[in-house]
Order: structure tokens, then sequence, then C-alpha cells
């Protein structure tokens, strides 16, 4: 380490005069001695103010350059060395250098770039803004037989990729083209492994992931997934879970998905319809992802159930309900809740059971697929008769009335309250009233009547207004417990209300007239001030049904 000290003062000298020969021996000097003991010799490298000296010697005609590059990259390996890199101006000459066609020189500026940048958000959005990416995706294009420079070009990216303002610039050049290309000539587990992690956080943006399913990446994929199905090689399961989860991403875009579902007579469809019956939880997983993004739409949701995707996705249910794979139960789920939007799905999803195989779910105790569950009976109840049906149902009933109070998981009491309400809303079933009465379902109705999201609001006055009119002796005690009267004058008299929650909640307070203790706190809490406000209110129905609920609140007092 002293003889640092002199190749250092020599350097000085050297670097200055410009004599090559001199001047590379001092530089195999620092490399040995970097080599040696790298954080030693980087403080003494910092100590001796030689980083400004080293960015004039990064000029493209110099035979140097390379070493130095290579010294560059040694001592940015060590995080205290970066930020006096970047203070001695090494960026910008290491970026010119990326256009050289000296392969070392390549390598070891990227080399170098890459480690003062390591770790850095703000170091590498400035490697984006001072052009990199264009430059770099060349580069893999020329050089794509050099393996080392390849694997610099792609460790890179995988870097880049990962900040926002990256994918724009990726999406201008043909990155997708040229990994697709590149990827299809590895035949090593950690060669493709290192290709899927740039992939990845590209094909989060929906013009690459257009570009990756043009420049055929599906197709490899899938070959990948047909090579390594039946393996239980750890590298395999591993590249089958990448495969299909990648695959699964692809399809999030609206244009690439549209591409691949090609009528629902495209060869990817129909492949992955095929992961759906495996044996493989993977496959099984993906499949059921990939059609719950194919049903993003009502016209790929109709095709698909008219040839018979709900049976497909029960059958996997049915494989999943004593100790079951909870990702592929959530999967599935999803899949029949978005098939289940389109109306003319909702009757023959009913008459394909999907109900009875949903149900099966509800003794679970995970929140994810209890929600799902929730918004997959959700949609499928517009109709009365299977409204009648589940609402009656006392075992699903009271599992709903439990969920609302599920306090740590706002998905799922959402979910419960709405479904209560629309068994309410599609059947007007004194029956199911009188069976989510029994079961206390009443003071969550009222609560979700006070909810932050206007529609949910909307929903519970409805349903509230329904049982007022079919069977209020029966829910009378609960209505009174809730505090609902209050709850009314609480909506009527507040200014944010919206209009649609200020007329439902007059005509509730009519439906609630017809009981007696209801009838006399309506009385003694002074509505008709309130409601007379009303009259003159900008929206032409508010206004018409405060004067109707005023004059049926002077005639009843």
């Amino acid at each position: 380490m002293d003889n640092l000290s002199d190749t250092l003062k020599k350097l000085k000298i050297t670097a200055v005069d410009r004599t090559e020969d001199s001047l590379e021996g001092c530089l195999d000097c620092l490399l040995q001695a970097l080599a040696q003991n790298n954080t030693e010799a980087s403080e003494k490298v910092q100590g001796s103010g030689i980083l400004q000296l080293l960015a004039s010697l990064l000029t493209p005609q110099s035979s140097c350059t390379a070493t130095v590059a290579n010294i560059i990259a040694e001592v940015a390996k060590n995080e205290f060395m970066r930020i006096p890199c970047v203070d001695a101006g090494l960026i910008s000459p290491l970026v010119q250098l990326l256009n050289s066609k000296d392969q070392e020189v390549l390598l070891q500026t990227g080399r170098a770039l890459g480690n003062i940048c390591y770790d850095s958000h703000s170091l590498q959005a400035q490697l984006i803004n001072m052009g990199v990416i264009p430059t770099l995706v060349k580069l893999l294009g020329i050089h794509c037989h050099n393996a080392a420079l390849t694997e610099m070009c792609l460790v890179a990216f995988g870097n880049l990729a990962e900040l926002e303002s990256s994918k724009e610039q990726f999406a201008s050049t043909n990155i997708a083209e040229e990994l697709v290309k590149l990827f299809k000539k590895q035949v090593e587990h950690d060669k493709r492994e290192m290709i899927f992690e740039v992939l990845a956080p590209l094909a989060e943006n929906d013009a690459i992931k257009l570009q990756l399913v043009e420049a055929g990446l599906v197709e490899c994929l899938l070959e990948i997934v047909q090579q390594k199905v039946d393996s239980d090689k750890e590298d395999d399961v591993s590249e089958l879970k990448t495969a299909s989860d990648l695959m699964v991403l692809l399809l999030l875009g609206d244009e690439s998905m549209q591409k691949l579902f090609e009528g629902g007579k495209g060869n990817v469809f129909q492949r992955v319809l095929s992961w759906i019956p495996s044996n493989n939880h993977q496959l099984q997983l993906a499949g059921a992802l990939a059609i719950a993004n194919f049903a993003r739409n009502d016209g790929n949701c109709i095709h698909m159930v008219d040839n018979g995707i709900v049976e497909k996705l029960t059958d996997l249910l049915d494989r999943h309900v004593e100790d079951g794979n909870v990702t592929v139960q959530h999967a599935a789920l999803s899949a029949l809740r978005n098939l289940a939007i389109p109306v003319v799905n909702k009757a023959k999803m009913l008459s394909a059971g999907v109900t009875e195989a949903v149900l099966k779910f509800l003794k679970s105790e995970m929140p994810p697929v209890q929600f799902k569950l929730l918004g997959t009976l959700r949609m499928l109840i517009d109709a009365q008769e299977a409204a009648e049906q589940l609402g009656k149902n006392t075992k699903l009933v009271a599992r709903l009335v439990e969920w609302c109070e599920a306090k740590d998981h706002a998905g799922v009491m959402g979910e419960s309250n709405r479904l209560l309400s629309a068994l309410i809303r599609h059947s007007k079933s004194k029956d199911v009233i009188k069976t989510i009465v029994q079961s206390g379902g009443i003071k969550h109705l009222v609560t979700m009547a006070t909810s932050e999201h206007v529609i949910m609001q909307n929903e519970a006055l409805v349903a509230l207004a329904l049982i007022a009119a079919l069977e209020l002796g029966t829910a009378e005690k609960d209505l009174e417990s809730a505090k609902l009267v209050q709850i009314l004058h609480r909506l009527l008299a507040d200014e944010k209300s919206a209009p649609e929650i200020k007329y439902n909640s007059m005509v509730l307070i009519c439906a609630l007239m017809g009981s007696e203790p209801l009838h006399k706190e309506v009385q003694d809490l002074a509505f008709l001030d309130v409601v007379s406000k009303l009259r003159s209110h900008e929206n032409k129905s508010v206004a018409q049904q405060a004067s109707l609920t005023e004059q049926r609140l002077a005639v009843e007092s």
C-alpha cells in the first residue's frame, strides 16, 4: 500500500504529460492495489484528489480508457466513493463512451456507470435524462454475441426499468424485439432468469406489453410452460411460475389482451384454457387469472360463458373446497365475478350452478376469498328468483351479518352490507326480510345509510323503504334500536347530502308512519321544519317529495 502512494503521485504527473507507457504502468499498479484491498486503496484514491484527473483520461482516443473505466468501476463498488465520483464529473464522459466501438471500453464503462449509480434513483434518473436507454438498447442489438456486454446491458435495464420515467423511453426503442430475440437464444436457466427480471418491470407499461406480444414473447412463454409443467426440479418450477405470471401480466393491457383473445379463437386463449383443468396449482392459478383478465369486456365475457368456461371454473373451485389453495380460490372467484357482469350472462351462470359452487366457500376465513365470493353473488342476483332463493338461505344471511362487522377488512364489510341490501331490493320478498331481521341484519342496513359512499347510502335507504313497506311490524323494534329516525333527520338536515339521499330519506319517513313508536319519534324530532325547507330545493324530485312528505306529516301530526 505504500507503493500505492508513490503510484498515485506518479499518476498525477504522467496524467498531465500523457506519456502512455508510464501512464499504463501506473494504472495497472492501481488496479492491482484495488484487487488486493479495495476499501483501503479506494480511501487513498479519494484522499489523493486523483478522481478529477481520471475524468480527463476518459477519452475515446486513448489506449488506457478501458483501464481507467475499470478503475472507476472498482472504486465505485464502495458506497463512500460514489458521491466523490459524481462530484469529480465522471458521469458525463462515461456516458459519452457508451458510443465507443471498443467492446472492452463499453463493458468497463457500463460497469463504472452501474456501480456509481447503484441504488440511487436520482442518479439513475439523471442517466435516463442523458439518453442512455436508446444507446444501451442499440448496444444490445449490435453486441448480442458478447455474453459479458449482453449481461451488462441486462443489469442496466433491470435497474433503470424500476423507474417510472424510464418506461416511455423504453417504449420508443425496439427493446421488446431485442429481448425476445435474446430470450429465444438462451438455454441456461440463469440467463433466462436475468431476462425475466427485465421483462417483468417493463411489462407493467401497456405500450411495451403490446410490443412484447407483437415480438412473439407469448409463444416463448407458452413453450416454457409446456416444457416445465411436469418437472419438479426447483429451477423448472420457478421458471414455470415466472413464465405464467408474466403471461398474466401481459393480459392486463387492454390492447394486448384483445390481441391475444382473437375473438376466443386464438391459440393463446385456447392454451390458457387448458391450464385450468391441469394438476399444477401454479397453472390453475395463472389460468384463472388469465380468464379474469380476458373477462374485462362484455363481448369476451359473453363468448366465454357461451363456450363453457363456467363449468371449467366451477370444477376448479370444487377441487379446492377442502384445504384448498387460497390463491386459486381467489383467482377463480375473480374470474366468475367478472363473467357475471353482462346482464345476459347472469341467468346462464345461475343455471350452470355458480351460486352452489360459490356458497361452498362460505366457511372460508380468508378475507380475499370472502371479498370475491360476496362480489360474485352480488353480481348474480339481479334476478328476483335468485335473490329470493339466496335471501332465504339462513346460513348465508347469518354469515353476511357476521361479516358486516369485519372492521379489519373494509372491503368484506362493504360487500356484505351491499349484498344484504341487494337481496332485499331484488327479491322484494317478505320471507327474505324476515330472514334478515331474525339474523340481526337490520342494524347494519341502518349503519350503511350513513356510509361515506353515496351509492351505498342509497342502496341501504331503498332496502329500508322496502322493509318498511312490506314487513314494518317485524322490523319495528330493530329499526327503533338502530336509531333510524334520528339518522334520517340528520341526512335531511345535512346540506351536503346528495339529492337522491334526501329524496329516499323522505320516502322512508312516509313509510315509517305506519309504526306507532317510529311515528312518535318522527313527531318528537320536528321533521316538518326540515322537510318544509326542502320544498324550494333546486332538484325537482326532491322539492316534489318534500311537498308530499310535508302533507303526510301534517295529516299525521
